[in-house]
């Protein structure tokens, strides 16, 4: 268990120390820079965050293919990292960010594009909004 001054420096003190979770990753969340709109939340792991931090473009690391990977590197819709910030606890990262393209591999703007609806008797459902898709997945991927 951490100190009151290890907690302290990690609250208040201005080194990256970055606390990556069980599976060595911590939480990011992207935002448009200029909008503020929600894009995607991924997760890093210390490769991810220091390419992200010299590169100035987001990279992450998925979980699914447990592999590093660049924003766009397969679609072109690239994520130009603006500023990054670091929670109080620093187990969750905020990146914004200038997005080309689509930052969803379903080819929509923002991976947030349902929002759930409390649906009455027949209980919560999602409904899409701002669903276009800006670009067609099974061109962009070939999978």
């Amino acid at each position: 268990m951490a100190t009151s001054a290890e907690i302290n420096d990690i609250e208040e003190g201005l080194e990256l120390q970055p606390k990556f979770d069980a599976s060595g990753l911590v939480t990011c969340v992207a935002t448009d820079a200029e909008t503020g709109e929600v894009l995607m939340v991924a997760h890093m792991n210390d490769e991810a965050l220091r390419n992200t931090i010299a590169s100035g473009e987001a990279w992450y690391f998925s979980r699914s293919r447990n592999a590093l990977w660049r924003k766009g590197e397969i679609s072109g819709h690239t994520q130009r990292v603006v500023e990054m910030r670091m929670d109080c606890d620093q187990d969750a990262i905020w990146i914004r960010v200038q997005q080309t393209g689509a930052a969803c591999h379903t080819g929509r703007r923002s991976c947030f594009y349902r929002k759930v609806d409390g649906g009455g008797e027949s209980g919560a459902r999602l409904l899409f909004v701002n669903a276009d898709k800006v670009f067609d997945p099974k061109a962009v991927y070939r999978k």
